[in-house]
Order: C-alpha cells, then sequence, then structure tokens
C-alpha cells in the first residue's frame, strides 16, 4: 500500500472517529509532513519500520530542534504507526521508543513589588473581591497549593495561634504559620461577606455567591483579572504566588527543611528547586548592580 493512501485513511480516521478539528488536523500533517521528510525513501507501507521513531529523535536532536517540537512530532508519527497496526496494514514486532526529556523549567517567581502589586489589585468595597483579596493573602502567606486553598475548611484556620491546618497530597496533615496581615482579611471576610452567605453553614472557608465551593477555573481566571491590574506582563496562575513564597522565604534566609515541611513536599530534592530559583535572582540583581558601576 503507498505511504500516502495509508496517511489519508489515518486522517479520515481522526477526522470521523476521533472528531478532531480541520485546524488541529492542518497541523498534525504539517508534523507529519516533517517526519517523513526526513525519510524521503520511504514510499510504501513496506519500508516502515518501528526503529524510523528513535532514528527520527537522533535525527532532529542533531539539527537542534527543541524537545517539545521533536516529541508533539513522535507522538503524532507513533500514533500513525499504532494505527496502522490495528488496521493490520503492517506487522511490527514492538514499538519502543527511547523519547528525549523534556528539560526541566524553573517555576517563575513574582518580585516582592509584582506580589503587592497583585495583593492590592482587589477593590475590597466589593464583596467578592474582598473574598478574593483574602484567598490571595492566605495564597501567599502560606504557600498552599490551589486545591489545598479552595478546599480548606472554616474550622482549621485558628486565629488565636495564626495557624492553619491542610490535609495536603496523600491525606497527610500539615499546620501552617500564616500571617497576621492575611488573617485579618479572613476575618473580614468572613464577618462582612460569609456570614451573610447563602451557604454560611457550609464547612468551606471560600464560598461563591450561591454558597458553593469556588472551582479552580473560576479562581484562575480572578487571579488572571487582577494580574491585569496589576499591570504584571508575565502569565500569572495561582500557583505562582506558591512558587514565590518559596523563593522569598528562601532568599531572605529560611532553612530549605522549614520550607519543605511548609510547602508539603515529600522530597527535599522538590524543594531545591526554589534555591536556584533564589540564586538565579540574586546573580541577576548582581549582575545589573555590576553593570551601573
Amino acid at each position: 500500500m503507498e505511504l500516502s493512501d495509508a496517511i489519508d485513511s489515518f486522517f479520515q480516521y481522526l477526522r470521523v472517529e476521533k472528531g478532531i478539528s480541520e485546524e488541529t488536523l492542518k497541523s498534525y500533517q504539517y508534523d507529519l509532513k516533517k517526519f517523513f521528510k526526513t525519510f524521503p525513501l520511504k514510499q510504501t507501507l513496506d519500508d516502515l519500520s518501528p526503529l524510523d521513531l528513535n532514528d527520527f529523535i537522533k535525527i532532529q536532536s542533531k539539527e537542534n530542534l527543541a524537545t517539545t517540537s521533536i516529541l508533539r512530532r513522535l507522538s503524532l508519527t507513533k500514533n500513525f504507526y499504532l494505527f496502522l497496526e490495528r488496521e493490520h496494514l503492517v506487522t511490527f514486532n514492538n514499538i519502543i521508543v527511547h523519547s528525549p526529556k523534556t528539560p526541566k523549567r524553573l517555576p517563575y517567581a513574582l518580585t516582592i513589588e509584582e506580589v503587592e502589586a497583585l495583593l492590592e489589585a482587589p477593590n475590597i468595597e466589593k464583596k467578592d473581591e474582598l473574598r478574593d483579596k483574602a484567598m490571595l493573602e492566605v495564597m501567599y502567606s502560606s504557600g498552599l497549593r490551589v486545591s489545598e486553598l479552595l478546599d480548606l475548611p472554616l474550622n482549621k484556620i485558628n486565629f488565636q495561634q495564626g495557624i492553619i491546618e491542610i490535609r495536603g497530597k496523600g491525606d497527610k496533615m500539615r499546620r501552617i504559620p500564616i500571617g497576621e496581615y492575611a488573617l485579618e482579611y479572613v476575618q473580614k471576610y468572613i464577618e462582612e461577606v460569609r456570614s451573610k452567605n447563602p451557604g454560611r453553614r457550609q464547612g468551606y472557608l471560600f464560598l461563591n455567591r450561591y454558597g458553593e465551593k469556588l472551582s479552580r477555573q473560576y479562581f484562575f481566571k480572578r487571579v488572571k483579572i487582577y494580574a491585569y491590574r496589576a499591570k504584571i506582563e508575565v502569565n500569572v496562575s495561582p500557583h505562582i504566588l506558591r512558587h514565590s513564597f518559596a523563593t522569598h522565604l528562601l532568599e531572605n534566609g529560611a532553612e530549605l527543611r522549614a520550607v519543605q515541611e511548609m510547602l508539603g513536599h515529600a522530597n527535599l530534592a522538590t524543594t531545591e528547586i526554589y534555591t536556584n530559583i533564589s540564586t538565579r535572582r540574586i546573580l541577576s540583581a548582581y549582575d545589573l548592580f555590576s553593570k551601573r558601576k
């Protein structure tokens, strides 16, 4: 069977059976075309081998193509080969692919000034924005995950001791100190907004106007609105406050183990990522200082 005919059948399958949009199919066609341009002598299905995939990785890597682009093209082509097998058009003993590892990207941390601008962006005269202000303050003050913030029970905040109890990953409990400023806004939110909410008997601390727990999607949208108001140019998500919390603690001399416990990391190596961020920022500042002298 001609390779071109097999490719047509594959895209017809994606279009009809998988319901892939025409726009996405165009990008898929481009990627598959790039793959087979690497092997111009392959004209029929008899020319194909599962080794093609690993050969493609080697060739593309030598051309310094981004790992993410290689992986995208590789994934599509592997699916094409698997499609051919399912349709009994080819017989491969085994398709083993040694995929390149995606380089680890350091999480971005906001500057202190950017954090302050973000936290000041909500208009606390509005009920929903007072709630959002309290949520942002809690997240930055304690380094919570988004899910931990949204699931935070009202009865797990100890205002006297300045402690919150969190049930994190693996159902593990941890006690985290929370700043007075965050507690002040939580108290203000409870008294002025939550106490009048139809879901005030709910267990969750933060509620929408209907008395239900907030969704991740909704909170993500709210944070982006405040980032826009604060004129922060980088892509901001709620999780960036957790990154910033950890980075700023380490930059101010906090012990790595203490930060690990506060973040709820099972592995210290996960927390060590933030030491790289801190070092990078310090070196960047030093570099700017040196240039100005």
